[in-house]
């Protein structure tokens, strides 16, 4: 009876076995190369957000936030130009409510953006996870029906005969399980790390909120000393 190494049964695979193997195989890369770069991502993404939502937590305007954080990227630098430009597009307009709604609506587009954008590649780990049992459970069903037609043909149940083809099988749906079983577990861990920096971004969409709505009363305000004047 030869040997039954991993390797050994890879390479004694039927060619469409062996297909099965090497797309479950280029499955969980794919795997492992999202979980870095999304670990990456979001590590980098929530690190700036928190630090910029630190240094504007003294600012009284949006015009003090933009100063102290000098740079017109990322999300909140965003919030801010949103606001900014709304308050300047609705100058002499009586109705604060109105410039505020539209700000709001500007804000949740944003919003919607970034969550659009961090949830790339999400999509794909959901896919692995979903599918890669049943294809690994194609190549074995594959498998075995090569077994038993080699059985017919060789007229013999030998368990020397029959064992080899039957674990060839049988390393498909292993190799679906390793690739599917992280997809899956990747995918539940990345849906909390993204609801949490979503969390962040609605905390900096609140604070752009805070300043607009402070600049146009203190804009109010100034109104009212010069007309008392």
């Amino acid at each position: 009876m030869k040997e039954l190494s991993p390797w050994v049964m890879f390479m004694s695979a039927d060619v469409i076995v062996k297909a099965v193997m090497i797309g479950l195989a280029f499955a969980s890369l794919m795997t492992w190369t999202v979980l870095i770069a999304k670990s990456i991502e979001l590590s980098v993404a929530s690190g700036r957000l928190r630090s910029a939502l630190k240094k504007i937590s003294e600012a009284r305007s949006l015009a003090e936030a933009q100063m102290a954080l000098g740079t017109k990227e990322g999300i909140l630098p965003s919030f801010l130009a949103a606001a900014l430009r709304e308050a300047r597009m609705s100058a002499g307009l009586s109705s604060d409510a109105g410039i505020k709604e539209r700000a709001a609506s500007s804000f949740s587009e944003i919003v919607r953006a970034e969550a659009r954008r961090i949830r790339i590649g999400m999509g794909v780990l959901a896919t692995i996870g979903s599918t890669s049992p049943f294809v690994g459970l194609f190549g074995t069903v594959w498998g075995i029906m090569n077994s038993f037609i080699g059985i017919s043909k060789s007229q013999t149940t030998n368990l020397a005969v029959v064992a080899p083809g039957i674990a060839e099988a049988l390393l498909a749906t292993a190799i679906g399980l390793v690739a599917a079983i992280p997809a899956v577990i990747i995918y539940n861990h990345f849906s909390r790390v993204t609801k949490s920096y979503l969390e962040l971004v609605s905390r900096a969409s609140g604070a752009a909120g805070r300043l607009l709505s402070r600049d146009l009363d203190r804009s109010h305000g100034s109104v009212h000393s010069r007309a008392a004047e």
